[in-house]
């Protein structure tokens, strides 16, 4: 799913001074060709995706603050440099720092919450310092990989029916249907880590079961794939013989015949089928799909810049979606594009109106409003909180469990929601639009889209969709 991850798996073979290291890539199915074709060229030229590097993680800071006042008595100014010297907090705003001061001084009145106090802070003195206790919590609880459990899956008359990875249970919504124990089941809500269900005999899964294992495709390693696949779209436009371009798809890219050949393939069904609309680096295809035995209409958008960016461009032009056709949308997201389903057969859509609706200027508005109620705040949201020191797993020689840290984290996510600019909330929003999610390069996207950079076209209606969105 990206160069740089392929050459490091790879470089773990051969570990003796004499050996070489030595890799074999196996391919699923031809978009899985398409892309590891072009990763094992990317990584014998030696071109690796850039590396991302979270900005001013405000929960981390906070285990930093509390570990330094452990050491001595600070003066904020001298603090707030020395934490500057850091690369991850060198863009980190002044307020911000006496935001995370504030909330470890216990000044916003949430011990009602049991959330108490681990530094002293003087404004006036310009300097804060250890509480009694502090040196206790940060030992037994500091740490960032954040511990996710198996959760149990109830139906709603109570009967246990299986367990689901957390990660997989943040990407689900009121509606979602998913496979469990070879059933189909539709998810009603959650409790801590508990997860309500009822059945769904019949229906189509809404979520992939491998959705949550699977390695997001990086934006820039995308983005060659785009390129590969625009180079092979021209060379069809031009009308050159299907064995001199496998030809030189072998040649060039160092492939086996037959692999070449399934490539050309591939890209020739999308030509034929779309009339030349092959989605690439350079072009964004929205493609009307009506299924006629489901009763639903589904715009597919094969935007090729990687599952992160799809993410966030996917809940945004949903939200945009369900307010112009006035119903819920269902989101399916790849690493190659994103369908957006309502249900009947809708004609009366305007899919331009709805590509050029989300900008980038209003799109983290949009997914902030839109995140507020999902499962996927309110796990992160935990995540930051223990990180934060809000919520402590151990405390005086007791140890919470994950069941319990959630409740608890779902509670003060209500609470701190009421308190402007807190900065343990507004971490959980970063994490998830610039971690989770790649906010960014989604706004770069929608920059190329407006300025005409990136052009859009339309396909459709259709009974049946394209080759490249199967």
């Amino acid at each position: 799913k990206s160069v740089s991850r392929m050459l490091q798996r790879i470089g773990r073979a051969g570990h003796h001074i004499r050996q070489v290291s030595k890799g074999r890539i196996i391919v699923v199915d031809r978009d899985d060709l398409v892309e590891c074709t072009v990763l094992a060229k990317a990584g014998m030229e030696r071109k690796i995706d850039r590396v991302h590097i979270p900005r001013n993680p405000l929960d981390v800071l906070a285990q930093h603050i509390v570990g330094m006042a452990i050491e001595k008595k600070w003066s904020i100014e001298e603090a707030y440099r020395l934490v500057k010297r850091s690369y991850t907090f060198h863009t980190l705003s002044f307020d911000d720092f006496m935001s995370v001061l504030r909330f470890l001084a216990g000044r916003h009145g949430l011990e009602e919450h049991r959330v108490y106090a681990k530094i002293w802070l003087d404004e006036n003195e310009r300097v804060f310092g250890r509480r009694r206790g502090s040196r206790m919590i940060y030992y037994l609880n500091s740490g960032t990989i954040p511990d996710e459990v198996k959760i149990r899956v109830y139906t709603l008359d109570g009967r246990y029916v299986g367990d689901l990875e957390e990660a997989f249970v943040q990407i689900l919504g009121p509606g979602d249907i998913f496979v469990l124990g070879g059933r189909t089941y539709e998810f009603v809500r959650s409790e801590g880590m508990k997860v309500y269900v009822r059945p769904a005999e019949g229906q189509r899964p809404t979520v992939p079961s491998w959705f949550s294992e699977m390695l997001p495709l990086a934006f820039d390693s995308a983005l060659l794939v785009g390129v590969f696949r625009r180079w092979i779209a021209e060379m069809i436009r031009q009308n050159l013989p299907k064995s001199k371009v496998v030809d030189i798809i072998a040649s060039q890219y160092n492939l086996e015949h037959h692999a070449a050949e399934n490539i050309y393939d591939y890209v020739l069904e999308q030509f034929l089928f779309t009339g030349g609309l092959v989605p690439s680096d350079k072009l964004v295809l929205v493609e009307l799909y009506q299924d006629t035995e489901e009763a639903t209409t589904s715009i597919i958008f094969h935007t090729l810049f990687g599952r992160r960016v799809n993410d966030a461009l996917s809940r945004a032009y949903a939200y945009k979606l369900s307010t112009m056709a006035g119903s819920n949308v269902r989101i399916t997201v790849t690493d190659n594009a994103f369908m957006l389903t309502v249900p009947g057969i809708r004609n009366d859509i305007d899919l331009s109106r709805l590509v050029y609706s989300v900008k980038p200027d209003n799109i983290e508005d949009i997914l902030r409003r839109v995140l507020r109620n999902t499962e996927l705040l309110k796990r992160r949201f935990r995540h930051c909180a223990e990180r934060g020191f809000m919520l402590l797993r151990r405390y005086r020689r007791r140890t919470r469990d994950t069941h319990t840290l959630q409740l608890n984290a779902q509670a003060l996510l209500e609470a701190v929601e009421r308190i402007p600019g807190f900065p343990l909330l507004k971490e959980a929003y970063r994490e998830i639009l610039e971690d989770y999610m790649d906010i960014e390069n989604a706004k770069l996207v929608l920059e190329w889209i407006h300025s005409g950079k990136v052009s859009v076209s339309f396909f459709g209606p259709t009974s049946v969709p394209s080759p490249f969105a199967h």
